[in-house]
């Protein structure tokens, strides 16, 4: 069974691999993993799926979005025919963060699954992919109750 300190261990290394990223461009951790959040997944635009899929609390996301609204790393659009909602669009500063963050998260998981053969590894991808599929099916299946 995986432990919390597990996962505390890889955010923890995660964030070290990040750290230079961080500073050299003057970017929180927070604020570099909202802008990795919405460059590797188009379908999520909005404060709110940052803070519902990722997790982050909602003043912080508030507080790190401003700030790279500010700096240029993103802009605010709204949404046709909702003026409630407003798309979070990444900039062209920030594509040259997103192509460094994308790097680091490759070696990162190199550096993870280093030793670990790729018939091991396979299995491990389809072990997630169940899983997940698991965590849907209870999740519809006890929205209805």
């Amino acid at each position: 069974m995986i432990s919390i300190e597990y996962v505390h261990k890889l955010l923890e290394v995660y964030n070290q691999f990040c750290r230079p990223l961080c500073q050299q461009t003057g970017i929180p951790q927070t604020s570099l993993d909202i802008l990795m959040f919405l460059k590797n997944n188009p379908q999520y635009k909005n404060a709110a799926d940052i803070v519902k899929i990722r997790g982050i609390k909602a003043n912080l996301v508030s507080i790190h979005v401003e700030r790279l609204v500010q700096e240029g790393y993103l802009e605010r659009r709204e949404v046709p025919g909702d003026r409630r909602k407003t798309e979070l669009i990444c900039t062209r500063k920030a594509e040259h963060v997103w192509r460094q963050g994308c790097e680091i998260q490759k070696t990162f998981i190199e550096t993870l699954f280093s030793g670990v053969p790729s018939e091991s590894r396979k299995i491990f991808e389809q072990v997630m992919e169940q899983t997940e599929e698991n965590l849907n099916t209870y999740q519809k299946e006890n929205k209805k109750k």
